[in-house]
């Protein structure tokens, strides 16, 4: 087996490697044959990939969050790269080392969590200061959120992405409440780090990044409001108004009915929480897109159908 990686594959290079699995798509193409799209991946990045051979057949064969073994040919299409599979086979879970497979955050999660409690030591309100570090230094909790990532493939999808998101969230939350004085800052932040903290039973990231059934069936905002049940109970004088001031920032952050809110943000900080969630999880997706699209010796990325654009791939950070 080779020891390359997606990020060192170049054009004509023959590939015998692992995959994961990230998407699995069948169609038809204009000369009127089966194919099937796929996007592999390991922990270094993404390549697109086509089968043109027995589709069917090998498509009932695994799913997407699956590891392949895949012979084949990168060749450059539209003047990207594209792996061309002649042969692939599913892999048993037991025999993988799903590590391999998933992206890292770059920064230690270690130091990220020591970064996030001192920021939460700073809250004024003693009951939500002691809900969030009973939640944060909870044995249960705390490997969860060293490991979690924060979506199965929008966006922070990589190991500890959940609390890359919590702290990039809660230092803008800490600006948002020296900026705008009349917030609730200690609101603000507990908002940051609750509004996804279900996810850490939402998805499971031991075999790849996948959802649980408790995530299928309640999905984190419930979970996370159970959470909120459960510590709250144990701090003497949590109000329940307060403990509903929680809940309605965990259950309003999508922003929108149509997002998956279950209920609209009906006060400021619920409001801003619900924005910021937005632009950090945009702002990361983004990055991710055109990270993955440098180096391709384009300008402009490829129409990308989740913005609806396409993208610029100057860095223009470097540039000027």
């Amino acid at each position: 087996m080779d020891k390359k990686n997606v990020h060192s594959l170049q054009d004509k290079d023959t590939v015998e490697m692992l995959f994961l699995v990230k998407e699995k798509t069948v169609g038809v193409g204009k000369n009127g044959r089966p194919f099937m799209g796929l996007q592999l991946g390991d922990a270094t990045g993404s390549i697109d990939a086509r089968l043109w051979d027995r589709v069917e057949e090998l498509a009932r064969q695994f799913e997407t969050g699956d590891v392949l073994k895949v012979k084949g040919l990168v060749q450059l299409f539209q003047n990207r790269k594209q792996l061309v599979i002649h042969r692939l086979e599913r892999v048993e879970n037991s025999e993988v080392n799903f590590e391999d497979f998933i992206p890292k955050a770059a920064r230690d999660t270690e130091d990220m969590l020591v970064e996030l409690i001192n920021l939460v030591r700073t809250m004024r309100n003693d009951h939500l200061k002691q809900l969030v570090l009973d939640t944060l230094e909870d044995p249960e909790i705390r490997p969860r959120i060293l490991r979690a990532p924060a979506a199965k493939s929008i966006h922070h999808a990589w190991v500890g992405g959940l609390l890359e998101h919590i702290l990039s969230i809660c230092k803008i939350m800490d600006f948002m409440g020296s900026h705008y004085p009349f917030l609730n800052r200690d609101l603000l932040l507990f908002g940051a780090i609750f509004h996804d903290i279900g996810k850490i039973w939402e998805l499971s990231y031991d075999n790849g990044v996948s959802y649980t059934d408790r995530g299928r069936l309640l999905g984190h905002m419930q979970l996370a409001c159970e959470l909120i049940d459960k510590k709250s109970a144990r701090i003497l004088g949590f109000s329940e108004e307060l403990r509903d001031i929680c809940k309605h920032i965990i259950l309003s952050h999508h922003g929108k009915l149509e997002y998956g809110s279950p209920k609209r943000p009906k006060f400021m900080e619920a409001m801003l929480i619900a924005m910021v969630d937005d632009l950090d999880s945009k702002v990361a997706t983004l990055k991710s897109i055109v990270d993955g699209e440098r180096g391709s010796g384009e300008k402009w990325s490829r129409y990308n159908e989740l913005f609806d654009r396409y993208f610029l791939l100057d860095d223009l950070n470097e540039k000027y």
